[in-house]
């Protein structure tokens, strides 16, 4: 620890090194640090300080850091119960559960870490860290349900992410705002919202052309094998587009354009976040809780992935409603519930580089990542997500830009905002995925004894 730290002294001050190293995923990541901060509570050491073996103090110390340090620490209690469901036989509803469950404060402390991590890395280090890790929980799960060819989960929640990110964990922050602060016009600066809004629409094009690509194709009566493998290529030609996008996003963010992430509420900010902006555990046990949560988060995913359909048809719930609205809803509560905190706050630029950011992170880094990751394993993954869910995503970017386009906010934009969000599970709810084999079979016996209700 005391080797590193004249290398932060030469570099700046802790807290400037730190205000860089939030700003090296660009607001987004701003936004993210210190929404997941907002659930984090101050350790006690003072028991731990009278340990007297050196080594037995600092590991109660990173325990008391790392496991308690959370507002969400009691939900650690449901990985090991999720575990002993697993290999005792319990219902697999019931390890799908407390694998979701468990997932809660994992987010969270993947988030604390990386941010302890980039204390030590410097600014551009941490700042990739940051965007690498964002969203580990859902490119771990895409990776693990691809492993099971379960090519449908992967898209579906994925989707979920983006769609709960714009339209739930907005709304409900600019509602919740909205009514906090009836006496005060809520404002922000567009140029960030502008930022992701233009790569939203990037994304939205590459998921547009492979369905547009086959609709146009399927009309010309062309071969059915045919028309999957061209889609297939050019759904990967677009995803490379999609991840270069990315990568310019990230330069652009961490080197050239960096004065436009930062938001005044950082100057407003900057006394209270600096009792914050120390690292508490080193950068060696940073590293290795950091591994040891993925690892843990990869064995929940799993089982998470292995129990979806289980507990599908145990909750009498279509697979496509659990993967598109409650994975995401669960599994990034942690981070929806600081967005919502801060637009109490009236700091809605934290709130939209939340929701935004994360959107924007999925839709053009962990979506085409996952086709690449599918490319690799020989899983034949594209970005034809159909039309409801494709249709799905157009509208909802487009009613989230109209929402932001004037820089204010009142609490009508977050009722409009989630009210789409319900029609849209709705549709969803009601909707048969086509990995589920058994209401498939219904339907289509339904159709055969009644072929005249469905006749034209």
């Amino acid at each position: 620890m005391a080797s590193n730290e004249p290398w932060l002294l030469e570099n700046g001050s802790v807290k400037r090194l730190t205000k860089e190293t939030r700003h090296g995923h660009g607001h987004s990541r701003t936004a993210h640090n210190k929404s997941s901060s907002s659930l984090r509570r101050k350790s006690d050491m003072s028991l731990v300080s009278k340990v007297p073996c050196s080594t037995l103090r600092n590991l109660l110390a990173n325990l008391q850091e790392v496991i308690l340090g959370t507002k969400l620490a009691v939900l650690f209690v449901a990985i090991p119960f999720a575990i002993a469901a697993h290999y005792f036989g319990y219902a697999r509803p019931w390890v799908f559960s407390l694998s979701l469950l468990g997932l809660i404060p994992l987010a969270e402390r993947v988030s604390f870490l990386t941010e302890q991590i980039a204390f030590y890395t410097g600014p551009t280090v941490g700042g990739l860290l940051n965007a690498t890790c964002g969203n580990a929980t859902e490119l771990i799960i895409a990776i693990f349900a691809l492993k099971e060819n379960k090519i449908d989960v992967v898209k579906y929640s994925l989707l979920g992410s983006i769609l709960s990110n714009l339209l739930l964990v907005l709304g409900t922050s600019l509602l919740c705002g909205g009514i906090a602060n009836l006496s005060v016009e809520q404002k922000f600066d567009r140029k960030q919202a502008d930022v992701n809004i233009a790569l939203l629409l990037l994304g939205l094009l590459c998921h547009l052309l492979p369905l547009m690509y086959r609709s146009a194709a399927e009309s010309r009566s062309i071969d059915a094998l045919s028309i999957a493998k061209e889609t297939l290529n050019l759904s990967r030609a677009s995803c490379i587009v999609m991840l270069i996008a990315y990568f310019a996003y990230l330069i652009f963010q961490l080197w050239t354009h960096r004065h436009i992430f930062e938001g005044e509420e950082e100057d407003e900010d900057d006394m209270d976040m600096s009792q914050e902006e120390t690292p508490v555990i080193g950068f060696w046990s940073g590293l290795i809780w950091l591994i040891s949560m993925t690892a843990v988060i990869s064995l929940l995913s799993e089982y998470l992935v292995d129990t979806i359909e289980e507990a599908s048809t145990s909750w009498g719930i279509s697979v496509s409603f659990i993967s598109i609205i409650v994975l995401p809803i669960v599994g990034n509560a942690a981070e929806h519930a600081g967005a919502i905190i801060f637009a109490f706050k009236n700091k809605l630029d934290i709130t939209l580089g939340v929701a935004l950011g994360s959107a924007t992170q999925i839709s053009v880094f962990v979506v085409p990542m996952s086709v690449i990751v599918a490319w690799i394993i020989g899983i034949k993954m594209d970005l034809d997500f159909n039309l409801l869910e494709t249709g799905s995503l157009a509208l909802t970017i487009l009613a989230t830009a109209f929402t932001l386009q004037d820089g204010t906010s009142h609490y009508l934009k977050g009722v409009v905002l989630l009210l789409c969000y319900f029609v849209i599970g709705a549709s969803f709810y009601v909707q048969i995925s086509p990995i589920e084999p058994g209401l498939h079979a219904v339907n289509m016996r339904f159709k055969t004894s009644n072929p005249g209700v469905f006749s034209v």
